[in-house]
């Protein structure tokens, strides 16, 4: 029998490095869900953040790492409580809406 061993939100890393609003720099992310110039909605080990801003570009994504550097200004970045909880549809799905 397999006991699975909780993890809570204390137990995970994330860092943030922010560089005079022009660079952000995040650790621990899980996956990018959707990003424009103004708004990028990623998955982190410790929630789901939005960063806010203006020309907001991803000059670096290492899924395997967990990496991403954000560049453009920035002006909010904000957790929210718990994993994203976007719904994935097949591409069939998708294509009959």
């Amino acid at each position: 029998m397999e006991v699975k061993k909780e993890v809570k939100i204390e137990d995970k890393r994330s860092n943030l490095l922010l560089e005079n609003r022009k660079k952000l720099t995040i650790n621990g992310v899980i996956e990018v869900i959707n990003f424009n110039e103004n708004q990028i909605l990623l998955n982190t080990d410790v929630g789901t953040m939005i960063v806010k801003g203006q020309q907001l570009k991803m000059n670096k994504l290492d899924v395997q790492n967990g990496d991403v550097v954000i560049s453009g200004k920035v002006d909010a970045f904000i957790y929210t409580s718990g994993m994203s909880k976007v719904k994935k549809d097949s591409i069939i799905s998708r294509l009959f809406r």
